[in-house]
């Protein structure tokens, strides 16, 4: 099974796809998230003490539980790129992308050759060589995607050109960052809300995905009509508060 080619054909198809942020360490989470049925997670390393060493060894798990990974990288460096890719994740997720200028360097830093990554044909990502040179030069740019988050006014602004550049596969909205970046005190507010709306008609209108980060999944029929096609519904540590708090509940009630 070829997880990562077939994510990357059903995002840029904008086909709709459900997944979750992972903000432990430990790979079994990645294996029982995939075991639950998730189309992918999402390892953040922005906000989590998440390593290059841990990704790799979690990239083993989501391979294992046929569940594709996406990583939320704390900075746009080569290092961080080549450590996700080479690993065997299906794509890299960068936040706080704000200009086409931005998202054109990232492209350029995911792709072999001169100013992009270096090369090595022994990776879990090209298969440990099985592929050979020439197999993964030609497979990588199609089975690897490249997630832009808008997460602030100037980023809505400019979500046009971002999505109609070559190499960016869709674009992700933090409502909460949002929701910051503009001085309001909800997320799911109608301020927001227009902000978003306006984001993924520009993705839509590239031909490219857009979706956003949902904590009540209650809410995505709103979004779906909107025009989104890629959510990602809670983490690892929502869904453990969630049960914790509902099982005392019932417990002490």
């Amino acid at each position: 099974m070829d997880i990562r080619g077939d994510f990357a054909r059903d995002l840029r198809a904008r086909k709709e796809l459900a997944g979750v942020f992972v903000k432990s360490t430990d790979p079994a989470v990645v294996e029982i998230l995939g075991h639950a049925g998730f189309d992918f997670a999402i390892l953040d390393a922005e906000h989590v003490a998440l390593g290059r060493a841990d990704v790799a060894r979690m990239a083993i798990a989501g391979r294992a539980a046929h569940l594709p990974l996406l990583v939320r990288i704390p900075e746009a460096s080569g290092a961080w790129i080549a450590t996700v890719l080479d690993a065997g994740c299906a794509g890299v997720m960068v936040p706080q992308v704000s200009s086409p200028a931005a998202a054109r360097d990232l492209v350029r830093r995911m792709r072999y050759g001169p100013g992009g990554m270096g090369f090595s044909p022994s990776t879990p990502g090209a298969d440990y060589g099985t592929r050979g040179i020439a197999g993964h030069l030609e497979r990588q740019p199609g089975e690897t995607v490249l997630i832009c988050q808008i997460e602030d006014r100037d980023a809505v602004a400019s979500a046009a050109d971002i999505a109609a550049v070559e190499g960016v596969d869709a674009l992700l909205l933090g409502p909460v960052d949002l929701a910051v970046s503009i001085g309001a005190q909800d997320p799911a507010g109608e301020d927001v809300a227009e902000l978003c709306r306006q984001t993924i008609s520009a993705g839509a209108a590239a031909g490219k995905a857009s979706g956003l980060f949902l904590s009540d999944p209650a809410h995505s029929t709103r979004w779906r009509n909107a025009g989104a096609t890629l959510f990602v519904l809670g983490s690892d540590q929502s869904y453990m508060m969630g049960a914790g708090r509902a099982a005392l509940a019932a417990f002490r009630n």
